[in-house]
Protein backbone atom coordinates (compact mmCIF):
# COMPACT_ATOMS: atom_id res chain seq x y z
CA UNK A 1 0.00 0.00 0.00
CA UNK A 2 1.32 3.40 -1.28
CA UNK A 3 1.90 5.95 1.83
CA UNK A 4 -0.89 8.22 0.32
CA UNK A 5 -3.45 4.81 0.57
CA UNK A 6 -2.19 4.18 3.83
CA UNK A 7 -3.45 7.81 4.65
CA UNK A 8 -6.47 7.84 3.50
CA UNK A 9 -7.50 4.42 4.95
CA UNK A 10 -6.01 6.21 8.20
CA UNK A 11 -8.64 9.28 7.86
CA UNK A 12 -11.25 8.99 9.66
CA UNK A 13 -14.39 8.90 7.19
CA UNK A 14 -12.50 9.79 4.00
CA UNK A 15 -14.14 7.20 1.98
CA UNK A 16 -17.61 9.09 2.96
CA UNK A 17 -16.39 12.40 2.36
CA UNK A 18 -17.81 14.46 -0.86
CA UNK A 19 -15.37 14.81 -3.71
CA UNK A 20 -14.52 18.07 -3.06
CA UNK A 21 -13.49 17.18 0.79
CA UNK A 22 -11.60 14.36 -0.27
CA UNK A 23 -9.80 16.22 -2.81
CA UNK A 24 -8.34 19.32 -0.18
CA UNK A 25 -7.57 16.73 2.44
CA UNK A 26 -5.37 14.80 -0.32
CA UNK A 27 -4.16 18.59 -1.33
CA UNK A 28 -3.37 18.98 2.54
CA UNK A 29 -1.31 15.26 1.98
CA UNK A 30 0.40 16.35 -0.74
CA UNK A 31 1.77 19.86 0.77
CA UNK A 32 1.94 18.53 4.64
CA UNK A 33 3.60 15.24 4.01
CA UNK A 34 4.91 14.53 0.59
CA UNK A 35 6.40 18.38 0.70
CA UNK A 36 5.74 19.30 -2.69
CA UNK A 37 4.70 23.13 -2.89
CA UNK A 38 2.19 22.75 -5.54
CA UNK A 39 0.12 20.11 -7.83
CA UNK A 40 -1.59 20.20 -10.79
CA UNK A 41 -4.34 18.30 -12.57
CA UNK A 42 -2.63 14.96 -13.86
CA UNK A 43 -0.83 14.36 -10.14
CA UNK A 44 -3.87 14.77 -8.29
CA UNK A 45 -5.84 12.74 -10.44
CA UNK A 46 -3.40 10.25 -9.97
CA UNK A 47 -3.59 10.69 -6.05
CA UNK A 48 -7.22 9.87 -6.45
CA UNK A 49 -6.58 6.82 -8.26
CA UNK A 50 -3.96 5.19 -5.56
CA UNK A 51 -6.83 5.77 -2.63
CA UNK A 52 -9.18 3.84 -4.79
CA UNK A 53 -11.35 6.00 -5.91
CA UNK A 54 -12.12 7.57 -9.41
CA UNK A 55 -11.02 10.97 -9.72
CA UNK A 56 -13.74 13.59 -10.38
CA UNK A 57 -12.81 15.94 -13.42
CA UNK A 58 -10.07 18.12 -12.41
CA UNK A 59 -10.51 21.14 -15.32
CA UNK A 60 -13.76 21.71 -13.31
CA UNK A 61 -13.16 21.00 -9.71
CA UNK A 62 -9.72 23.08 -9.58
CA UNK A 63 -10.09 26.10 -11.30
CA UNK A 64 -14.13 25.78 -9.41
CA UNK A 65 -11.91 25.85 -6.13
CA UNK A 66 -10.20 28.67 -6.85
CA UNK A 67 -12.90 31.36 -7.48
CA UNK A 68 -14.98 30.18 -4.21
CA UNK A 69 -15.09 32.94 -1.29
CA UNK A 70 -12.82 32.59 -0.08
CA UNK A 71 -10.99 30.59 -2.18
CA UNK A 72 -9.78 27.06 -1.28
CA UNK A 73 -7.06 26.62 -3.81
CA UNK A 74 -4.41 29.00 -5.22
CA UNK A 75 -3.30 29.04 -8.97
CA UNK A 76 0.08 29.33 -9.49
CA UNK A 77 2.19 29.52 -12.89
CA UNK A 78 3.76 25.80 -11.24
CA UNK A 79 -0.14 24.67 -10.46
CA UNK A 80 -1.97 24.60 -7.42
CA UNK A 81 -1.59 24.71 -3.54
CA UNK A 82 -3.69 25.24 -0.92
CA UNK A 83 -5.36 28.37 0.00
CA UNK A 84 -4.12 29.74 3.31
CA UNK A 85 -7.07 29.66 5.71
CA UNK A 86 -7.64 26.36 4.16
CA UNK A 87 -4.27 24.90 5.04
CA UNK A 88 -4.72 26.24 8.31
CA UNK A 89 -7.88 24.80 8.93
CA UNK A 90 -6.29 21.29 7.85
CA UNK A 91 -3.54 21.78 9.72
CA UNK A 92 -6.08 22.00 12.48
CA UNK A 93 -7.99 19.02 11.55
CA UNK A 94 -5.55 16.14 10.13
CA UNK A 95 -2.58 16.79 12.53
CA UNK A 96 -0.12 19.19 10.30
CA UNK A 97 1.70 21.77 12.35
CA UNK A 98 4.98 22.00 11.42
CA UNK A 99 6.58 20.29 14.46
CA UNK A 100 4.01 16.87 13.85
CA UNK A 101 4.35 17.10 9.76
CA UNK A 102 7.93 16.89 9.81
CA UNK A 103 7.89 14.01 12.39
CA UNK A 104 5.27 12.29 10.79
CA UNK A 105 7.22 12.46 7.06
CA UNK A 106 10.21 11.11 9.44
CA UNK A 107 8.39 8.17 10.40
CA UNK A 108 6.72 7.43 7.06
CA UNK A 109 10.17 7.35 5.34
CA UNK A 110 11.32 4.37 8.26
CA UNK A 111 9.48 1.82 6.33
CA UNK A 112 12.10 1.97 3.43
CA UNK A 113 14.96 1.70 5.34
CA UNK A 114 14.06 -1.95 7.36
CA UNK A 115 15.52 -4.35 4.58
CA UNK A 116 12.98 -7.09 5.97
CA UNK A 117 9.64 -7.38 4.29
CA UNK A 118 8.03 -8.97 6.95
CA UNK A 119 9.56 -6.53 9.53
CA UNK A 120 8.66 -3.49 7.21
CA UNK A 121 5.08 -4.21 6.92
CA UNK A 122 4.70 -4.81 10.78
CA UNK A 123 6.39 -1.49 10.53
CA UNK A 124 3.91 0.36 8.47
CA UNK A 125 0.90 -1.28 10.91
CA UNK A 126 2.69 0.38 13.62
CA UNK A 127 2.63 3.72 11.46
CA UNK A 128 -0.91 3.27 10.74
CA UNK A 129 -1.88 3.28 14.40
CA UNK A 130 0.43 6.14 15.04
CA UNK A 131 -1.56 7.94 12.42
CA UNK A 132 -4.95 7.67 14.10
CA UNK A 133 -3.80 8.43 17.15
CA UNK A 134 -3.34 5.31 18.77
CA UNK A 135 -0.53 5.65 20.49
CA UNK A 136 -0.61 3.16 23.31
CA UNK A 137 -1.04 0.30 20.29
CA UNK A 138 1.65 2.18 18.23
CA UNK A 139 4.23 1.71 21.29
CA UNK A 140 3.18 -2.00 21.80
CA UNK A 141 3.98 -2.59 18.64
CA UNK A 142 7.06 -0.87 18.33
CA UNK A 143 8.27 -2.78 20.78
CA UNK A 144 7.30 -6.20 19.70
CA UNK A 145 8.39 -5.66 16.33
CA UNK A 146 12.26 -4.40 18.01
CA UNK A 147 12.31 -7.28 20.41
CA UNK A 148 11.27 -10.32 17.67
CA UNK A 149 14.15 -8.56 15.84
CA UNK A 150 16.97 -8.93 18.85
CA UNK A 151 15.50 -12.54 19.13
CA UNK A 152 15.67 -13.50 15.28
CA UNK A 153 19.39 -11.75 15.51
CA UNK A 154 20.95 -13.48 18.57
CA UNK A 155 19.43 -16.93 16.31
CA UNK A 156 20.36 -16.10 13.28
CA UNK A 157 24.61 -16.91 14.28
CA UNK A 158 25.78 -19.82 16.46
CA UNK A 159 28.71 -17.69 18.49
CA UNK A 160 25.67 -15.58 19.49
CA UNK A 161 23.50 -18.41 20.99
CA UNK A 162 25.96 -19.74 22.42
CA UNK A 163 26.99 -16.30 24.07
CA UNK A 164 23.64 -15.95 24.95
CA UNK A 165 23.58 -19.24 26.64
CA UNK A 166 26.44 -18.24 28.65
CA UNK A 167 24.79 -14.95 29.15
CA UNK A 168 22.11 -16.89 30.80
CA UNK A 169 23.28 -19.90 32.89
CA UNK A 170 25.70 -16.22 34.96
CA UNK A 171 22.47 -14.77 35.73
CA UNK A 172 20.29 -17.05 36.46
CA UNK A 173 21.67 -20.23 37.21
CA UNK A 174 18.53 -21.61 38.55
CA UNK A 175 17.22 -21.87 35.42
CA UNK A 176 17.47 -25.42 33.38
CA UNK A 177 17.27 -23.63 30.20
CA UNK A 178 19.77 -23.82 26.74
CA UNK A 179 18.07 -21.75 23.71
CA UNK A 180 18.32 -23.06 20.42
CA UNK A 181 15.37 -21.56 18.97
CA UNK A 182 13.38 -19.06 19.03
CA UNK A 183 10.14 -20.81 21.02
CA UNK A 184 12.94 -21.37 24.02
CA UNK A 185 13.27 -17.57 24.31
CA UNK A 186 9.60 -17.55 25.50
CA UNK A 187 10.95 -19.69 29.18
CA UNK A 188 12.84 -16.08 29.76
CA UNK A 189 11.26 -12.66 30.75
CA UNK A 190 11.72 -10.19 28.30
CA UNK A 191 14.11 -7.98 31.15
CA UNK A 192 15.70 -11.01 31.49
CA UNK A 193 16.92 -11.41 28.25
CA UNK A 194 18.11 -8.22 27.82
CA UNK A 195 19.97 -8.70 30.97
CA UNK A 196 21.34 -12.18 29.64
CA UNK A 197 22.61 -10.59 26.40
CA UNK A 198 24.40 -7.36 28.15
CA UNK A 199 26.47 -9.85 30.38
CA UNK A 200 27.29 -12.15 27.12
CA UNK A 201 28.09 -8.63 25.38
CA UNK A 202 25.70 -9.10 22.92
CA UNK A 203 24.54 -5.63 23.29
CA UNK A 204 26.28 -2.40 24.34
CA UNK A 205 25.76 -0.54 27.28
CA UNK A 206 23.92 2.38 25.40
CA UNK A 207 21.54 -0.38 23.26
CA UNK A 208 20.73 -2.43 26.79
CA UNK A 209 19.77 1.12 27.81
CA UNK A 210 17.55 1.81 25.49
CA UNK A 211 15.59 -1.14 25.25
CA UNK A 212 14.92 -1.34 29.40
CA UNK A 213 13.81 2.05 29.05
CA UNK A 214 11.43 1.44 25.94
CA UNK A 215 10.35 -2.18 27.55
CA UNK A 216 9.37 0.14 31.14
CA UNK A 217 7.30 2.41 28.32
CA UNK A 218 5.65 -0.68 26.67
CA UNK A 219 4.62 -1.95 30.58
CA UNK A 220 3.14 1.45 30.95
CA UNK A 221 1.12 1.57 27.90
CA UNK A 222 0.01 -2.18 27.81
CA UNK A 223 -2.09 -1.99 31.19
CA UNK A 224 -4.92 0.06 32.00
CA UNK A 225 -3.77 3.41 33.72
CA UNK A 226 -3.62 7.26 34.30
CA UNK A 227 -0.88 7.23 33.08
CA UNK A 228 -1.07 9.28 29.70
CA UNK A 229 0.88 8.05 26.54
CA UNK A 230 1.12 10.77 24.07
CA UNK A 231 2.57 11.63 20.41
CA UNK A 232 5.93 12.43 21.63
CA UNK A 233 6.47 9.23 23.41
CA UNK A 234 5.29 7.51 20.47
CA UNK A 235 7.66 9.25 18.11
CA UNK A 236 10.13 8.52 20.67
CA UNK A 237 9.67 4.50 20.97
CA UNK A 238 9.40 4.16 17.01
CA UNK A 239 12.38 6.12 16.08
CA UNK A 240 14.59 4.92 18.88
CA UNK A 241 13.79 1.32 18.36
CA UNK A 242 13.88 1.23 14.84
CA UNK A 243 17.50 3.79 14.53
CA UNK A 244 19.06 1.75 17.29
CA UNK A 245 17.88 -1.98 17.32
CA UNK A 246 16.37 -2.72 13.91
CA UNK A 247 18.78 -1.06 11.77
CA UNK A 248 21.54 -1.51 13.83
CA UNK A 249 21.06 -5.33 14.45
CA UNK A 250 21.37 -6.52 11.10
Amino acid sequence: MSAIADFASSSPGFYRRTAVEQLLVLAWFIEARQQRASFDGAYMRQCFKEVGIEPPDMSVYLPRLTKKKPPQLIKEKSGYRLAGSARRELDTRLGGDPTVAAVAKALADLPGQVPDVAEREFLKEALSCYRVRAYRATIIMAWNLAYDHLVRWILKDPARIQSLNTGIASKYPKKVLVVTKHEDVDALKESELLEAARIANLLDKNTTQILKDKLNRRNMAAHPSRIVINQHQADDMITDLVANVILKLA
